[in-house]
């Protein structure tokens, strides 16, 4: 019997709405389906996995994709636990076209299994971001105030703030709701900037969705149990709890999650101070672990997070507990390090002060974390004047007498005035067009050094990326989706050409587990499993394997990487490899030959290495190969 996937395709302009399907074979998943609907109709995908809603841990997540406004391509996003709710709606995907007049709430329910109720409210976006709790979550609960009372279980909320207004890295955020109460355990779908794409190409700011749908999802734990005691002579439950032990509780290092067992064993790999520790000798950075992180930032996050088991899941019951809270924050390490040491703050005070204007303002950490400690350098190098960025301070941007307590909160206070700026458009701050724009138009005017300090990917004629936090080539390769894990973030040294083949295979990877709908701190059992779970519901193994091949393939055909921009890119590859050589004692005759060559002509052997990586995709996702 065939199966279909469901897409209620809404037309924020006219408010009509129809529901599509889609046969299972044809499509899989959110990815490859929302691939096939951005290619037709530019359109928002907002969906579920096939999964969503099973007995299987990790298979809630939900996922925002198509084109992205500030990569400039197709892109994938996504945040933990909202695929729960989005499930009881009945469908698989819900796709957004045209533009509402005004900005609007997009109200979602089905009730008993009865058609899906849609319907768009116009609201004054101004008032609520400026009044209540502020931002994002002031909006979440004018929707929650306006449209709870219709449902007769917990809704699920997603919202912008006004940094989709204002840029083009404007973040989508939800929370779970229980018993009709916000719960502060934020979820976030932030790379890629779709909240800026939902607000300034949709006219909608929040979604509102739930529904009673009769389950009819896969919950038969016996058969399941066989499934993975046939795998790894282990049931479900203990196979997943083996799997999640970093995002957990890690007893090697006394302390967990991403934030934990990061800083916990990065050492000489610590980034601070806008990437400058780069520059450092390892004796320096070792100093700047130790008595920065370990002996203080770290310090409070074990003591208070760990120790105080404040611990919590993203609205999917599960055995990771991923998210760790110290009260209303929660401590992931990538913004934690965009908006902690990158920015110079070693104190969780002074970062949970950051990381929450932020979140507020509605922005994807990651990328506005990346922003601010640029424009902190070029404050401390005199680049840029305070006038210029509407702040009254400069920064304390080096580890020679810095007091960690004192001057992370200066850093912090400054952090906070510099994302004012951006949303008020102080000075000469427009980030409208992207901070990749801005940053060459002020290049133009005041010279290259200003964008050489800048560290991100390129993409097409605006698009650009912060990477993910890890000093490693593979953040900087030039993939058709940067900032995601779509490549091979590891410590050892890859020749490039052979590096660009690895991030491709990791991409086909993690289009297995994306497409199924799962959350990749599962994917040490997941990645295995989902092909023989698809099989044995579905018979259709062969076929899902070389759906991720040919998704993966189709979006590689719309790569536009450029070659880095930045002269700090440059140099991040250069001490990389460099540091392999003397921390690491790498020998490897291809990492020596590379040194060489970066030594010689930094900017040749540059362009060389980032082509080698390029070739290696290229050559490894071919859809007929």
């Amino acid at each position: 019997m065939d199966h279909y996937l469901k897409v209620l395709v809404v037309d924020a302009a006219t408010s009509f709405y129809k529901v599509k399907r889609y046969r299972l074979g044809d499509f899989f998943g959110p990815v490859d389906l929302g691939l096939h609907l951005a290619g037709r109709h530019n359109s928002l995908n907002i969906g579920a996995g096939l999964l969503a809603g099973s007995i299987f841990p990790g298979s809630n997540r939900l996922f925002i994709n198509g084109f992205s406004t500030s990569w400039g391509a197709f892109y994938v996003s996504s945040m933990g636990g909202a695929g729960l709710v989005f499930d009881n709606l009945g469908i698989d995907m819900v796709a957004i076209i045209g533009r509402a007049p005004s900005p609007s709430i997009l109200y979602l329910n089905r009730v008993h299994g009865e058609e899906v109720q849609v319907e768009l409210q116009p609201i004054e976006l101004g008032p609520i971001w400026n009044g209540g709790r502020g931002g994002i979550y002031s909006l979440m609960d004018t929707t929650y105030q306006q449209f709870g009372n219709r449902y007769e279980t917990d809704p699920r909320i997603l919202a912008v703030g006004p940094a989709a207004q204002a840029t083009d890295v404007g973040a989508i955020g939800s929370v779970p709701i229980n018993r009709g109460q916000m719960s502060h355990v934020d979820t976030w779908a932030g790379r890629g900037g779709f909240g800026s794409k939902m607000l300034r190409e949709h006219g909608i700011a929040s979604v509102i969705y739930g529904g009673t749908v009769i389950d009819d999802d896969f919950r038969d734990r016996t058969v399941a149990d066989q499934w993975f005691v046939d795998k790894y002579q282990k049931k479900l439950a203990a196979k997943d709890l083996e799997a999640t032990t970093k995002y957990r509780f890690d007893p090697t290092f006394k302390t967990g999650g991403t934030f934990g067992v990061n800083y916990a064993t990065m050492g000489g790999r610590i980034m601070a101070f806008n990437y400058k520790t780069i520059y450092m000798t390892e004796e320096q950075r070792q100093k700047i672990h130790q008595e920065f992180i370990v002996d203080h930032y770290l310090k409070q996050f074990n003591t208070e997070t760990i120790e105080g088991k404040q611990q919590k899941h993203c609205g999917e019951p599960c055995v990771a507990v991923c998210k760790k809270m110290n009260n209303q924050f929660k401590k992931d390490y990538e913004p934690y390090q965009t908006m902690g040491p990158l920015c110079g703050i070693f104190d969780q005070r002074a970062a949970e002060q950051l990381n929450r204007a932020a979140d507020s303002a509605g922005f994807d950490a990651i990328s506005i974390g990346g922003v601010l400690s640029w424009l902190m350098e070029c404050l401390d190098e005199k680049h840029l004047t305070p006038e210029e960025l509407g702040v009254d301070r400069v920064p304390v941007f080096s580890p020679e007498g810095f007091r960690v307590v004192e001057d992370s909160l200066h850093n912090a206070e400054l952090g906070v005035q510099l994302i004012d700026s951006i949303i008020q458009r102080r000075g000469i701050l427009d980030l409208s067009e992207g901070a990749r724009k801005f940053a060459r138009r002020l290049a133009r005017k005041k010279g290259k050094k200003v964008l050489d300090s800048f560290v991100y990917n390129a993409n097409a004629r605006k698009g650009w990326s912060v990477p993910n936090q890890y000093w490693t080539p593979g953040v900087l390769s030039p993939m058709p989706i940067a900032g995601k894990y779509y490549m091979v973030y590891g410590t050892d040294f890859i020749p490039p050409r052979e590096l660009g083949r690895k991030n491709s295979a990791r991409m086909i990877q993690e289009l297995i587990i994306d497409n199924a709908g799962f959350c990749r701190f599962h994917r040490t059992w997941a990645e295995e499993m989902i092909p023989e779970i698809i099989q044995s519901l579905f018979g259709l193994k062969q076929e899902f394997l070389e759906n991720a091949a040919n998704t993966a393939s189709r979006i590689n055909s719309r790569n536009a990487s450029v070659f880095w921009e930045s002269e700090r890119n440059m140099d991040y590859i250069l001490t990389f490899l460099q540091r392999k050589r003397d921390v690491d004692r790498c020998e490897d005759p291809q990492l020596l030959h590379w040194i060489a060559r970066f030594e010689e002509d930094k900017h040749e052997a540059a362009l060389d290495f980032w082509y080698e990586m390029h070739k290696g995709t290229h050559e490894s996702l071919r859809e007929f190969d």
